[in-house]
């Protein structure tokens, strides 16, 4: 078979539906990986853990906000160069 980056996506594509087929509870599937995900803010913002409960929270906050924020650059970046027929990389 092809493994061309077209084939690989849609075989990515298949096992993904195949996977969420099976699922009763979406949310309680990627609890832990939304835990993991927010606990690296965590860590990045205070790794001591020094702060008071809310100021990490707050912390927290803004570093998710910059994370995003950085994701949506980088995709609008990559939108503009794929107009202008260069590379989206």
């Amino acid at each position: 078979m092809s493994n061309s980056p077209t084939t690989r996506s849609t075989r990515a594509r298949i096992a993904a539906n195949e996977r969420w087929s099976k699922v009763h509870n979406r949310s309680e599937a990627t609890s832990a990986a939304r835990a993991a995900f927010e606990a690296k803010f965590e860590r990045e913002v205070d790794p001591d853990r020094c702060l008071s409960p809310a100021e990490r929270a707050k912390r927290v906050a803004n570093a998710r906000a910059a994370y995003f924020a950085r994701l949506a650059l980088r995709s609008a970046t990559a939108r503009k160069a794929r107009a202008r027929g260069g590379d989206a990389a």
